[in-house]
């Protein structure tokens, strides 16, 4: 009802239809990748940058003379947008079956529950999410390592 009222709002009733055709191609590719610099440098978390940096250097040396200036830029998108579509998947199946409700200034526990659903057990479920098939014990204990959710 607020986003009705703006002159420019998304049609949120309806993101199920139009979230894959935009979503994977920009959330992690182009959003992620450049919202997690400016939030290093904007936090002056030097030595994370640093960190960072070495990932994109030893990928530019290894794949550079191989593939050259393109490859290299094509490969990294590719690698991102494959991974981005995974990211969606993975993150979707257990957020968007849950019914959306106004704020209702219910304990964190219970929102927790409310928010998040865990999807099937099965062999192929747990190696495609990485156990993050187990949604709520994930919201719930997030320091627990994933592997034992099922537990």
């Amino acid at each position: 009802q607020l986003g009705a009222q703006k002159k420019k709002f998304m049609p949120y009733n309806h993101q199920h239809k139009y979230f894959f055709i935009i979503g994977p191609p920009a959330l992690v590719p182009l959003y992620f990748q450049w919202y997690v610099f400016y939030f290093v440098v904007q936090r002056k978390q030097w030595v994370d940058l640093a960190w960072m940096l070495t990932f994109y250097i030893r990928f530019f040396l290894t794949y550079l003379p191989l593939l050259g200036l393109k490859g290299v830029l094509g490969l990294h998108m590719l690698v991102r947008f494959i991974e981005s579509n995974w990211f969606v998947w993975v993150t979707q199946m257990n957020h968007i079956p849950m019914h959306i409700d106004y704020d209702k200034n219910v304990d964190w526990f219970s929102t927790q529950l409310q928010a998040t659903c865990n999807v099937h057990q099965s062999l192929f479920n747990d190696w495609f999410s990485g156990h993050l098939n187990f949604q709520i014990e994930h919201h719930l204990f997030p320091t627990m390592p994933r592997h034992n959710y099922w537990k």
